[in-house]
């Protein structure tokens, strides 16, 4: 590339991935991966599912598998396969025409007879064309017409077996249909000698290349890589004359034998094609391709169509990874851009290495059993997110702004932050003077000088303790109600807040359906939903009750969210017995539970999804026998809700 003089001239990046490209974002594929692994799916279909999504700036599996179908799709419906057919009778009719033409103005009897020799050719075009092998042509236009027929025939022909020959015979001479004789004599001695394991078949290989290199443009290096080129050639040659009907394939057969008006060079490639099959068998040889178009392909144009769609069905086979062991290095990325474009080459790239960053930055690990499991940072990853959303509906429903403090100015917690207006908090001294003095010598000042980008101040929090049990109903009914996401983003956002911000409470998480269990946080987002009949509040509260006492000096608060009222509670051999409606026993043990917590000081909200008038008026007493109150959130505001509340109990 030539760069003007005293300038510079910018072009696309060809060397490899594009430097300037914007890394991948691993918080919305996190999310993405977390959210469906809360739905119920597994971290590794979660992970392949987001693989062929894709993301917003990139292209996913399945969008590239789109594009693949829909292009061979365009093939097939835009092109047919007698174009060579269809060529040659197209020159015979012109040959034939100017003939008559000079016969007519002929007198002679040999000029009649002649004439009755065209009347008497056969009406196939390639029994006509046979018939006027030896004929003698008078006009100049029909000599010239007939003598392309036989050049045509045999470039459509090599074109069909060797890359580019076909444009290479353009201009053809007997002394180049002579060369092709030869090479096609010689490489037909070479595969034999491969297939019979001469010892000296890299030596015969070097030779053939040094004599016939120039027909093989793919510089093959070994006999074998000579074979792989020829036999994907071939086979698709076999493929696009099984897509004809059988009267056209007759046609070429015979016409075959015209080329360059040397059967011999029919007979050779025959003979090449059985020896491919036999050395490669495992090409495919025998399927064939509806074409329904309007524009005719000759036999090399029909060859590459018939290429382009074995690469497009393989990687419609890559992109679909649904074969054992798949991976996106399957991927010919040379073939799928040749195909679709560099585009597509790139989102491949991006997913293969958004796929190795998960992986690589620890999201992604291995369980005790070899599973895929979501990594502790990858849980805190899904909490921060939950929290967030959970802070703007909280600052959008109560008008309240978003503060950094972790509480109002009371014990450090040992980290410190930027100053903004406003701060009351104390000054971080040495924090403080650190930044002033590497500013100032960032800029070359000798003397030191504070700004007030300099000063940080030094975080607090109360030291007042909470012990919190978040108790969430895991009923089949929270699953059919769409319930079940929003339920377990809660948890998260909870989680993160109190293990951010208030490190000193002891948050335990409770599920109950038919049986209660205490659960970690990994635990509650990889839970599968199950048909389970039975709410059992009153085992949740017992196990909440548990986890409260083991922190006598913290304040008790109970979260329970739920949609239904308790249909099961637990009998003193472990045993949980369900009834519905509600039977009495169910209801006086729940409530008496209620009533142990309550005179514990405990602090319970109820969190009630639905609106089932029997589920109403229990939380309702439920409330009322706690001095707690009930909340009615839709399932999105649920995560606000309790967080808000948690807050709410926690200051008073």
């Amino acid at each position: 590339m030539s760069i003007p003089s005293g300038g510079y001239e910018y072009g696309p990046y060809h060397d490899g991935p594009d430097p300037l490209a914007p890394p991948v974002d691993l918080r919305e594929a996190m999310d993405e991966i977390g959210r469906d692994v809360m739905e119920g799916a597994s971290p590794r279909s979660a992970l392949e599912e987001l693989l062929r999504r894709g993301t917003p700036r990139t292209a996913g599996l399945d969008e590239l598998t789109r594009r693949v179908w829909q292009r061979r799709a365009e093939i097939q419906r835009n092109h047919r396969l007698d174009g060579t057919l269809q060529d040659v009778r197209r020159l015979l009719d012109e040959a034939l025409a100017a003939e008559r033409e000079a016969l007519a103005a002929d007198p002679s009897d040999e000029a009649r007879f002649d004439e009755m020799r065209l009347d008497a050719l056969p009406p196939g075009t390639a029994g006509a064309v046979t018939e006027l092998a030896e004929y003698e042509w008078r006009s100049p236009t029909g000599r010239e017409n007939y003598e392309r027929i036989r050049e045509l025939l045999g470039q459509e022909l090599l074109g069909s077996r060797f890359e580019g020959m076909k444009e290479a015979l353009q201009q053809a001479t007997p002394e180049d249909a002579q060369r092709v004789g030869e090479m096609l004599a010689d490489l037909n001695a070479l595969l034999a000698a491969h297939a019979e394991g001469d010892p000296d078949i890299d030596e015969k290989f070097a030779a053939f290349m040094r004599e016939h290199g120039e027909f093989f443009p793919e510089n093959p290096s070994t006999v074998d890589e000579l074979i792989d080129v020829l036999a994907a050639r071939s086979a698709a040659a076999s493929r696009m004359l099984n897509s004809m009907t059988p009267e056209q394939r007759q046609e070429l057969a015979e016409l075959s034998q015209q080329a360059f008006g040397d059967p011999r060079i029919a007979d050779q490639l025959s003979r090449l094609d059985e020896q491919l099959r036999a050395a490669r068998p495992g090409e495919d040889w025998t399927s064939s391709a509806r074409m329904r178009g309007d524009d005719p392909l000759g036999m090399a144009e029909g060859a590459r169509a018939m290429t382009e769609l074995s690469e497009l069905d393989s990687l419609a086979e890559q992109l679909g990874q649904s074969y054992p062991g798949a991976r996106l290095e399957d991927i010919d990325l040379e073939t799928l851009e040749r195909r679709l474009g560099e585009d597509a080459g790139v989102d491949v790239r991006r997913l293969a290495e958004l796929e190795r960053e998960l992986r690589r930055q620890g999201m992604l690990e291995r369980a005790p059993d070899g599973s895929l499991r979501l990594s502790p940072k990858a849980l805190r990853r899904l909490g921060e997110t939950a929290l967030a959303d959970v802070v703007r509906a909280l600052r959008t429903g109560r008008g309240e702004r978003e503060s950094a403090a972790a509480g109002a100015a009371g014990e450090p917690t040992g980290s410190t932050r930027p100053w903004r207006f406003g701060d009351t908090q104390p000054w971080a001294v040495s924090r403080t003077v650190q930044n002033a003095v590497l500013r100032s010598a960032s800029a070359g000042s000798s003397s030191v000088r504070l700004d007030v980008s300099d000063v940080e101040i030094a975080e607090t929090e109360h030291r007042s303790r909470a012990a919190v049990a978040l108790c969430v109903d895991t009923s089949w009914s929270m699953i059919a109600e769409d319930r079940w996401l929003p339920m377990k983003r809660t948890a998260l956002a909870l989680h993160h807040l109190i293990s951010t911000r208030f490190r000193t409470d002891a948050l335990q998480i409770i599920t109950f359906g038919r049986y209660a269990q205490q659960v970690d946080l990994s635990e509650l987002v990889a839970l599968d939903g199950t048909w389970e009949q039975g709410t059992n509040a009153h085992h949740a509260l017992l196990l909440a009750g548990r986890h409260l006492r083991r922190h006598p000096g913290a304040q008790p608060v109970v979260l329970m969210v739920t949609d239904g009222e308790p249909t099961a509670h637990l009998e003193s051999d472990g045993e949980a017995v369900f009834d519905y409606p509600p039977s009495p026993v169910t209801l006086v043990k729940t409530l008496s539970e209620v009533d142990r917590l309550a005179k514990a000081g405990t602090s319970m909200s109820v969190f009630r999804l639905g609106d089932d008038p029997r589920l109403e008026a229990f939380v309702d007493l439920l409330a009322r026998r706690a001095g707690g109150r009930v909340l009615a959130p839709d399932p999105d505001g649920l995560g606000a809700a309790v967080v808000g509340d948690y807050l709410r109990s926690r200051r008073a």
